[in-house]
C-alpha cells in the first residue's frame, strides 16, 4: 500500500533481508514509472529502480528488483520489493 492504493498482492513472495519480493505478475505496473538509479549490492548483483506514482503523488526510487541477480539471490528474478514508506500488510 502507499498513498492508499494497493500496488501489489500476492500470498507468494519471498522474503529477503527483511523485503517482501512480489511476483512481477502480482504488482500493478501501472503505478510504476522506470528510473535511471542503480546501486549495487556484493550478493545480490545490480539492482534497479521504479518509482512509484500514485493519483500524481510520486515515491521516487520505492520499488526495486533485480533483473540478473547473482546466482545466490536467484530466487527474487522477476520479483519486485518495496521501501520508502510503501506499506506491507499480511
Amino acid at each position: 500500500m502507499w498513498n492508499d492504493r494497493v500496488i501489489a498482492a500476492s500470498d507468494d513472495t519471498i522474503v529477503v533481508e527483511g523485503n517482501h519480493y512480489f511476483p512481477k505478475e502480482s504488482v500493478e505496473t501501472s503505478f510504476l514509472r522506470e528510473s535511471r538509479s542503480k546501486s549495487l549490492c556484493l550478493w545480490k548483483g545490480v539492482c534497479s529502480y521504479y518509482t512509484v506514482e500514485v493519483d500524481g503523488a510520486r515515491n521516487e526510487d520505492a520499488a526495486f528488483y533485480y533483473a540478473r541477480p547473482s546466482l545466490l539471490a536467484r530466487r527474487i528474478k522477476g520479483r519486485i520489493a518495496f521501501w520508502k514508506g510503501v506499506r506491507i500488510e499480511k
